[in-house]
């Protein structure tokens, strides 16, 4: 069932009528989501104004990548920290202006703060000098972006003035949520500088338009490859999607075969039909696996390994079995466990030497296993499993070049949740900064980034695609 107050909300008359009665109804704003391929300029011709402080560490790296997705940079720095936009701009054709040549009264298609040169607290006033006369000016769908440092070697003052920046990002996100603009933090850790650029291209893109209020790690971790690929970055990757029949999984299929990847869509028994149409509309391969049963691993290898191997495995799969702990059964435990965790296992340790240098895996998590809710304790401790999974395995796969994360929904439109009581479901819907569920795709597209060669510098992080939602860490 469709959201009534965001389809009420697209329409100008309907919010001009809520407004001039003054009725206390919230009407989501209408998201801006790029539902396009994969290109070079995803920025091209949007406005963002570049600020950066005393010391910035990232303002070649935030130069380069800029001028190269289309943007028109408008700056407010040090005189010193100019000059870095000079070469990117006259290469890209995309000179870097004064923010006076923006003029007083545009607006803004982003708000980018290189922040890694705060080292105490006093040095925080300048992130209110530049949000505070700017922020609305905003257009909506906008972006906020902060550059910030891990603690990795800094002393006390500098890290708190550092950590400080994640409560100001994950507040500002929810004051701007409204308008439908996002709010994200980068934090970049020494010698990363030179995988920030595929992280900016998304978070600043309308691809992450469900992504808010997160602080997202960049690593130097795990070996270096090649320029990362602007378009089509899964070209002639072979892709494993588990739960590809439907909702989250059948979204993710999709968008992975629109970026060049020959996608494996593995679904149970049960649901061969719409596994098979799938993969037949994707030119892919359908695979009809139980997930609970232990000879699966096993089965799915043998199909990859026919296939030469595997570069990307999408563990999406899941079931719930919601109830008290007091009214569950043994068989709902472990049926839950079993299939969004043990089986995550099980296949992984199958599949690892199938794996290729470089590839990735992706997991499915959920904010339920961050913050744990009413009658899905078994649900809760499998997605909390995930967790802990991911943070192990990549670190021992780092040496090979290949990452392992984890992206953690919120409340999504799926026919899981339409299954929900439409009170409950109004108030999950409203329980974040962006007012409104996600979508499949929304997850997709985090997942998707997460899998391409471009996003080597982030493993064994969880990124939560919940809209901001007010629950969870």
């Amino acid at each position: 069932m469709s959201d009534f107050l965001l389809e009420l909300g697209k329409s100008p008359n309907a919010r001009r009528l809520v407004k001039a009665l003054g009725l206390p109804i919230p009407l989501p704003p209408v998201l801006g989501r790029d539902r396009t391929p994969w290109s070079a300029r995803p920025l091209a011709d949007r406005r963002i104004v570049v600020g950066a402080t005393d010391g910035a560490e990232l303002v070649a790296p935030l130069a380069e990548t800029l001028a190269a997705a289309g943007a028109n940079a408008y700056l407010e720095m040090p005189d010193a920290l100019r000059a870095a936009f000079r070469e990117p701009g006259e290469s890209f054709g995309r000179p870097a202006q004064e923010l006076a040549a923006l003029g007083d009264k545009a607006t803004c298609d982003a708000l980018v703060l290189d922040a890694t040169g705060i080292a105490a607290v006093a040095g925080l006033r300048a992130v209110y000098y530049f949000f505070h006369p700017r922020v609305a000016r905003l257009a909506r769908s906008g972006r906020v972006l902060v550059l910030g440092r891990t603690p990795d070697g800094l002393g006390s003052e500098a890290a708190a003035a550092q950590a400080a920046l994640e409560g100001f990002v994950r507040s500002l996100a929810k004051e701007i949520g409204r308008t439908g603009a996002t709010a994200n933090l980068v934090l970049v850790a020494p010698g990363a500088g030179s995988r920030l650029g595929p992280v900016l291209r998304f978070l600043l893109s309308s691809k992450s338009s469900f992504v808010t209020a997160q602080p997202l790690q960049v690593t130097a971790r795990a070996r270096t490859l090649a320029e990362p690929p602007l378009a089509r970055p899964l070209e002639k990757k072979t892709v494993l999607v588990t739960g590809a029949a439907r909702g989250i999984g059948e979204a993710t299929a999709r968008l992975f075969a629109q970026e060049g990847a020959h996608v494996v869509c593995l679904d149970r028994p049960a649901d061969d039909g719409p596994t098979s149409q799938l993969a037949r509309a994707l030119g892919g391969t359908p695979l009809s696996v139980d997930l609970s049963d232990e000879a699966a691993p096993g089965k799915i290898a043998d199909a990859l390994r026919a296939l030469g191997g595997v570069d990307v495995v999408v563990h999406n799969a899941g079931i719930t079995r919601d109830k008290t702990l007091a009214r569950m059964s043994e068989a709902q435990w472990d049926g839950v466990l079993g299939v969004n965790l043990a089986a995550v296992v099980r296949t992984h340790a199958a599949l690892e030497p199938l794996l290729r240098d470089n590839g990735r895996v992706v997991c499915l998590s959920s904010i339920a296993g961050l913050a744990g809710n009413v009658g899905q304790t078994a649900y809760g401790a499998s997605k909390a499993g995930i967790v802990g999974f991911v943070r192990a395995t990549a670190e021992r796969l780092a040496d090979r070049g290949i990452t392992v994360n984890a992206v953690a929904p919120g409340f999504i439109e799926t026919r899981l949740t339409a299954a929900i009581p439409v009170a409950i479901r109004q108030v999950a819907r409203r329980l974040a900064a962006l007012g409104q569920g996600g979508l499949p795709e929304d997850v997709g597209q985090a997942l998707l980034f997460l899998a391409t060669p471009g996003a080597q510098g982030i493993t064994g992080r969880t990124l939560r695609v919940c809209g901001g939602a007010f629950v969870g860490a």
